[in-house]
């Protein structure tokens, strides 16, 4: 089982690793806040400072079709917003 799912690429998500060292990822939902800081450490070989998560909880999706409404839903989330040491950086775009 793989810890970090993937980063999270957002403008918000970009502004705040330029300005405040902080990096989002999206983690397995069953993972807790030490398993996720020595996934990143091990994968980047960087120093986390701190790992703060948000659980996000699945949306009802509905749509209108021939057939009638079809009702669905999103998946559950978990994010960890991890900030590691000044000077040190994550390269996201390394692996695209």
């Amino acid at each position: 089982m793989s810890i970090i799912l993937r980063p999270v690429i957002t403008e918000k998500a970009t502004r705040d690793s330029e300005m405040n060292n902080r990096y989002a990822f999206y983690v397995h939902t069953e993972a807790n806040k030490i398993q996720i800081k020595k996934a990143i450490q091990d994968l980047y070989g960087v120093d986390v400072l701190d790992v703060r998560t948000m659980i996000y909880a699945p949306k009802i999706k509905t749509r209108n079709t021939k057939t009638g409404f079809q009702i669905g839903k999103t998946n559950k989330l978990k994010k960890a917003v991890v900030q590691i040491e000044e000077g040190q950086e994550i390269d996201l775009y390394g692996n695209i």
